[in-house]
This record gives C-alpha cells, sequence and structure tokens, in this order.
C-alpha cells in the first residue's frame, strides 16, 4: 500500500496492475466457472480511499505523476469502477453472476507499515494499537458480501462507524467517481488480461437458455439493468 513507484513484472505501475489488473485478470480466468454457478459472486475489496482517487485515461500507469497515496486510492476506485461494470454486462448477459466490493475499515495488518520509512512504521504503530479492529473483525464485510442472501449486486459494504474507520457492516455509497457508468465502461474495455485480451462475459444464462438479444448487446457495449440502488447507511446486521 502506498509504495514506491515500481512496476510489475508485465510492466504495470504496481498499485494499479496489482489492485486493479490483476483482480481483472482473476476474473477472467474465473468467469467460465462463475457463468456455470447457480448464484456465482465476484467479492473485491475496495477501500474509502477510493475517495481520492481520480483516473487519468492519459496516464493510468502514473509515468508522469505520480503520488504513493494517489496511486493506491486510483486503484482503489478502480475495483468499485470494475465492481459495477462487472454486475452490469453479467445482468444484462442473463447471468447469475452479482459482484460487490467492501472496505475492511482500519484492520490490524502490515498493509500499511510494509515498504514504509522506519520513523513512520514506529508512528503508526500507535493507531493501530489503539483504532484498528482485529483482522477478524475486518474481514467482515467480505464475508457479509459472500454469504449474505438477497444482496443487491454492485453494492459496497464498509464498516458504518465514522469514516468508515470502525463499526458493523453497513450499504454505503461510493463516490460519485466511482458510480459513473462512462468511466467503468472505459475502464473495462482498456484493462487488459495478461495476453492483451479484453475480458468478455460468455452470453448466455445461467439456466442455458439464451440471453435476451437487446441485453446481449448491451452486455458487450458495458450496458445493463442494474439493481435498484439499496439505501445507504443500512447495517447488514445478520453478518455481525
Amino acid at each position: 500500500m502506498a509504495t514506491p513507484r515500481r512496476t510489475t513484472a508485465d510492466g504495470f505501475e504496481l498499485q494499479f496492475g496489482t489492485n486493479h489488473l490483476g483482480h481483472f485478470a482473476l476474473t477472467g480466468r474465473l468467469l467460465p466457472a462463475l457463468a456455470a454457478a447457480s448464484a456465482g459472486r465476484v467479492v473485491t475489496v475496495s477501500s474509502r480511499l477510493h475517495t481520492l482517487g481520480r483516473l487519468d485515461f492519459r496516464d493510468l500507469q502514473s509515468k508522469r505523476h505520480y503520488g504513493r497515496v494517489r496511486a493506491y486510492a486510483n486503484s482503489k476506485l478502480a475495483n468499485l469502477l470494475f465492481t459495477a461494470e462487472l454486475d452490469r454486462r453479467a445482468r444484462a448477459a442473463g447471468l447469475t453472476l452479482r459482484a460487490y466490493a467492501v472496505h475492511p475499515g482500519y484492520t490490524a495488518t502490515s498493509l500499511l507499515t510494509t515498504g514504509q520509512p522506519a520513523l513512520l512504521r514506529t508512528l503508526l504503530a500507535v493507531p493501530n494499537a489503539l483504532v484498528a479492529v482485529r483482522p477478524l473483525t475486518g474481514a467482515l464485510p467480505a464475508l457479509c458480501a459472500a454469504t449474505l442472501p438477497g444482496l443487491p449486486g454492485g453494492t459496497f459494504l464498509a464498516p458504518r462507524g465514522r469514516g468508515s474507520l470502525r463499526g458493523a457492516p453497513a450499504l454505503v455509497t461510493p463516490s460519485a467517481r466511482a458510480r459513473h457508468r462512462p468511466t467503468a465502461t472505459r475502464l473495462w474495455e482498456i484493462s487488459p488480461d495478461p495476453d492483451r485480451r479484453p475480458l468478455r462475459l460468455p452470453l448466455r444464462r445461467a439456466d442455458g437458455r439464451p440471453p435476451d438479444p437487446v441485453a446481449a448487446a448491451d452486455a458487450v457495449h458495458g450496458l445493463g439493468r442494474p439493481d435498484a440502488a439499496p439505501r445507504a447507511g443500512v447495517t447488514v446486521g445478520a453478518c455481525t
């Protein structure tokens, strides 16, 4: 998290490549199994820091301007855009697959301190001990998204407390940038898998019947019919 600028083995900026493109590629490899499942789910771990993100499609790899935190925030914004687009396309293709994004809250792990200067690691040890929640608690939003029956696709779960640092998992409204549909569609279309191929959903229903032709066309072009937006702030009590 918030690392100095490095690149992946494929030449992508490390945080964007790991946090977004890696998730995108893995989902693509798993799509046949997910599409065949009766109710497949994809849960992507994002962050409330996505609110600091702003994607610049002229410099997605941050070659011209790089800031550690901004690059991390951009990758977490990409997670939410990917989740929304995957859920729309799956629905339009007639699949039962649903996608969710989660934020674990301020969790006492080594994520904040790994790769940081010694002084910063020492300073972060204090809030890690006093404010952060245990990793088991931080896992609750992801567990809810993966298992809670009837959870609307495309939703974002995060702790309900101030700043989403801690608290029971709740439905949270992402930033306006994370809900910008043209940006989500564009990001999907330019995000390659490791073989530089665009990710296409199988255009068939989970029950074997062909999808509606209009819905199939929508799926290819990034359109769809998302669920009605859930009410933000509703605590997902069944998982706590």
